[in-house]
């Protein structure tokens, strides 16, 4: 089966690889939804093709569908157009029908205007906006289904793939032609999010579930899949990745697994961006590129503390080895931001991803159950062996031992925690590994510091007990 563009990238991936070419397919959802902007992309596809495309409107006039075309960016140039809406006529001169059902009188001339452009045309693309209007046209249900059928084989059999806009109700919905149409695509607004989702796609596989979209000036429809974990997983050998400070990779055994998951846990301010950007500081010296996307900070903020410890961040931006990319609050859904890190790592090659950090993620990202969506793109990093950082916040400076705030341990194949510590009335940083999937790591807890000339760690700190417990104890002076 010939599958062909809709002229929207992400909802052609939903689809694996378009619409059946020769089908028609049904695009449903409330008012504002942006089911025309759909279909005008579906047209615009079909000009960019050579192939002859129609526009066939009952309700909203060619001038308006164009203008709004041209204000989200589609150039509507090349698509026919049959425009079938009420004119001003009807209603200044208020025609009635006395002895005759209206849809007697009218359905014949819109009947066969649409014959005459299709013979004329012969298009290989058509949209109806909308289905619904014919329903009005016939006096009973029977009669509705039966000439939607036949209109759509009319075309159809032509080798023209159809879309045909649906504006279902409570009150009137569009059961029927669900049933009639070979596929459904349902556009929906849920709080601020947008979602489409593919409820039937008769003939070929697509991907099921929410997937988010927007409408933007200048791009138009533009279609966010949702992330899943590729169906093959990239061959990784599980090296180790240096953190370039011989104490933490001894506390590491020589340092973190590439393609795993690591959780950097701690209170504000203890250092685990720091941390993070020291394992991307060693994997940019040896010529791989890192992305960092910030929540919280400006990357002219994060620069300039990196600078001030060492990290050269500014040099390995210039050279192409670190990207730093803020994310500003409550403007992507999970879906794009996931896009955004899919393109990342699949045009530029990205080997090490940090996501700073999974509460900001959590305050930033629009919508709902985002702990499942950033699961999901950290295991799709994973898949791809991309070494994914996870700095992850705790709410407590000192006392009961948290991993993270946020419940997103389970995600993690390594965690390494930092900690505060009370020694004699001076406020001490300590570095930790709580776990590490793939080998073994050192059980004993060093000092972390945070210098002007880079991170330093100190021996074990084996004259201290009660240290989870936020309170230690001095066992003896060393």
């Amino acid at each position: 089966m010939e599958k062909i563009s809709s002229g929207i990238k992400g909802l052609d991936e939903i689809l694996k690889g378009g619409f059946i070419k020769g089908r028609a397919y049904l695009i449903t959802g409330g008012p504002g939804t942006g089911k025309t902007t759909l279909c005008l992309h579906f047209l615009q596809e079909g000009i960019s093709k050579g192939e002859r495309s129609l526009f066939i409107t009952l309700t909203e006039k060619e001038e308006q569908i164009i203008k709004n075309a041209t204000r989200v960016g589609i150039n509507v140039d090349g698509i026919d157009f049959l425009d079938l809406s009420p004119d001003p006529e009807f209603f200044v001169k208020a025609k009635t029908y006395d002895i005759f059902h209206s849809s007697e009188v009218e359905r014949e001339p819109i009947i066969t205007k649409i014959i005459s452009k299709i013979e004329e045309l012969q298009p290989k693309r058509v949209v109806i906006d909308s289905m619904t209007q014919f329903r009005y046209l016939t006096q009973d249900v029977y009669q509705f289904r039966k000439e939607v059928l036949s209109f759509l084989r009319f075309i159809t059999d032509k080798n023209g793939t159809v879309l045909f806009i649906s504006e279902g109700t409570k009150e009137m919905p569009d059961d029927d032609l669900r049933y009639i149409s070979d596929g459904i695509i349902e556009l929906s607004l849920r709080g601020e999010e947008r979602i489409l989702c593919v409820k039937k796609f008769r003939g070929s596989d697509f991907f099921s579930g929410d997937h988010s979209y927007e409408i933007i000036r200048g791009s138009g429809f533009v279609v966010y899949p949702s992330v899943r974990v590729p169906e093959k997983y990239a061959k990784v050998d599980f090296g180790l990745i240096s953190s370039g400070t011989p104490e933490i990779d001894e506390l590491l055994k020589g340092g973190i697994e590439r393609g795993t998951i690591t959780v950097i846990s701690g209170p504000s301010g203890v250092g685990k961006t720091t941390l993070g950007m020291q394992f991307i500081k060693e994997a940019a010296g040896r010529g791989e590129r890192s992305v960092v996307y910030t929540f919280d900070e400006t990357p002219e903020q994060l620069i300039y503390r990196c600078e001030n410890v060492n990290i050269a961040a500014r040099h390995m931006i210039e050279k192409g080895t670190l990207e730093i990319k803020k994310i500003e609050p409550l403007i992507y859904s999970p879906d794009a931001f996931a896009q955004m890190v899919r393109e990342d790592i699949n045009i530029h090659n990205t080997e090490i991803v940090m996501i700073d950090s999974s509460s900001g993620y959590q305050r930033f990202i629009k919508g709902k159950d985002l702990l499942s969506h950033l699961h999901a793109i950290c295991k799709y990093l994973t898949a791809k062996g991309v070494t994914v950082f996870l700095p992850s916040e705790v709410k407590n400076i000192t006392g009961e031992f948290i991993i993270s705030s946020h419940d997103v341990s389970y995600l993690a194949d390594n965690v390494i925690f930092l900690r505060y510590l009370e020694i004699k009335g001076e406020l001490r940083r300590t570095i930790g590994v709580l776990k590490k999937r793939l080998g073994d790591f050192e059980k004993t807890l060093r000092e972390f510091q945070i210098t002007r000339y880079g991170i330093k760690v100190g021996e074990p700190l084996i004259n201290l007990k009660n240290i989870l417990t936020g309170i230690p104890v001095l066992i003896e002076e060393r």
